[in-house]
């Protein structure tokens, strides 16, 4: 049987709780849910560390951030030597495209040699990162290959037409037609690239790397998916900013008023939630046709299709948005995985698994097996019978003083912040929502619960040589300035509430 296909669909900034399949009864994503009954869907998925840097440089590598680029914050470039997705593939007789978002530092100039990190074909929408460092006012063609087509179609230079930039939360919709949006983009060159290679190359396997910008911010949905969702049906988020200061918890503290979004009204933040879903709707109808293209040339039955996201989107829970933290909206990410000629269809997983792990069961899937140690797992077990492969899934985020870690268990979730020394303990099964923090309770019985997990994570980080989260022996702890005037915006016009 020639090796299969790997077509590998990724997002940026998805909820795992965003998808019909994972029990989002508003959101209507059709496509999704039908990969999901078509093989194995995750419901314990995380990133292993949730900023889009380190998530994607934990994926090509199988490593986590602190091996691979030496930064657990959202910067950092992954080291040489070390395996490589794309480069993996390409030993293995792959032929390698990546259409969409890498994020993979260094972003290069003109003229310069593009960081793929093995990936041959490559088409980029880099949501104007590069064009932001070289070229702003977008005049110089070949850095963002998204950008240039806009040029081609006359809208050049409309993505930021609605006045939002990149991590702005403030809802409005995109004045870019949907049949030019940046995933419609995507899509289309993949199925180009796709169908380019079928005909001409039989023989051949190939590795599409499918990777959209949104549902990140700006939450700018095309018409008409902007009115897809009546913001008045939208829940409103779960807890407040109150619940985080009353965990001690300053840097999300300030970083709810730093951002403003204490002047978002309740009505703002229904409206975002429509517009995100919406973003999330838009995706689901391009990734229907990526489907269609494999069902309609005959390579459905033996193509990998694995769908994913960097990282999650708090939408406005405890005050929040973006990501950088260890509650579910940010943490935990949709991870789904169908084969159908050699996997099972319409299974749920709750086993604990992480992007690291994406690349060692893709190789065995293949047929060549990973032949270097990493931290990934190689998940076929999971997929085949079910079968567990960790008791813990670990997780880190940021740089000293302000680094912040996780240990999950199919039950409870422990996180420890270096700020304040401050813990916490949720019991996922009673209360997924995470409004109980269990930590601040003197029962035995969690006291014990906490003193396990955070000897775990001690260990952890000594067995995996991260001893920037150590200080003799125990986790780090920087105390938090007494301070508690949290920062005013210099400019707030424009986003008052009345």
């Amino acid at each position: 049987m020639q090796k299969p296909n790997i077509v590998f669909i990724m997002c940026d900034q998805m909820r795992h709780d965003a998808l019909g399949c994972n029990g989002n009864s508003i959101v209507d994503t059709p496509n999704l849910d039908k990969l999901a009954e078509s093989g194995i869907n995750f419901g314990n998925s995380f990133t292993p560390d949730p900023i889009c840097v380190p998530a994607r440089a934990s994926l090509t590598t199988a490593l986590y951030p602190h091996k691979c680029t030496g930064v657990k914050d959202n910067s950092g470039a992954i080291k040489e030597g070390l395996p490589k997705l794309g480069e993996e593939l390409s030993k293995r007789g792959y032929e390698t495209y990546s259409m969409g978002k890498l994020h993979y530092n260094p972003y290069r100039g003109p003229g310069e040699e593009r960081t793929t990190h093995g990936i041959r074909t490559t088409e980029f929408a880099e949501s104007g990162r590069i064009l932001s460092k070289y070229d702003p006012k977008n005049q110089i063609t070949g850095l963002e290959d998204y950008h240039d087509y806009l040029h081609t179609v006359g809208w050049g230079g409309y993505t930021r037409g609605h006045g939002l930039g990149n991590n702005d939360v403030y809802p409005a919709p995109s004045p870019v037609p949907q049949e030019h949006y940046v995933d419609s983009w995507v899509a289309d060159r993949a199925i180009a690239h796709m169908r380019n290679h079928v005909e001409t190359d039989k023989e051949t396997p190939f590795f599409m790397w499918i990777s959209f910008p949104k549902p990140h911010s700006a939450f700018d949905p095309p018409r008409p998916y902007d009115s897809m969702y009546d913001p008045r049906d939208m829940p409103d988020p779960a807890g407040s900013i109150d619940i985080l200061k009353d965990r001690g918890l300053d840097n999300e503290v300030k970083t709810h008023y730093g951002h403003m979004w204490d002047l978002l009204s309740p009505q703002a933040k229904k409206v975002i939630k429509a517009y995100y879903y919406g973003l999330i709707s838009h995706q689901d109808k391009q990734i229907g046709r990526v489907i269609d293209f494999l069902e309609t040339n005959g390579l459905r039955e033996n193509t990998i299709v694995v769908y994913t996201a960097d990282h999650g989107e708090m939408l406005g829970d405890f005050g929040l948005y973006f990501k950088k933290n260890f509650y579910n909206g940010s943490i935990r990410i949709p991870l789904m995985i169908s084969y159908p000629a050699k996997l099972p269809a319409g299974r749920v997983s709750r086993q604990l698994v992480g992007l690291q792990d994406l690349m060692p069961t893709l190789l065995s899937l293949a047929g060549a097996p990973l032949e270097v140690p990493v931290d990934g797992i190689d998940l076929t077990p999971v997929l085949m019978k079910d079968k567990a492969v960790r008791s813990y899934y670990i997780g880190q985020c940021g740089d000293d003083p302000n680094q912040q870690y996780m240990v999950a268990s199919l039950r409870y979730k422990y996180i420890y912040h270096q700020l304040g020394g401050v813990e916490e303990l949720y019991d996922q099964m009673l209360d997924p929502a995470e409004m109980d923090n269990l930590a601040k309770s003197g029962e035995p019985g969690i006291r014990s619960i906490i003193e396990t997990m955070r000897t775990e994570l001690i260990r952890w980080c000594r067995d995996n040589g991260d001893y920037a989260m150590l200080g003799n022996g125990m986790l780090k702890k920087t105390v938090c300035s007494p301070d508690k005037n949290w920062p005013k915006p210099s400019n707030p016009f424009g986003r008052r509430l009345y």
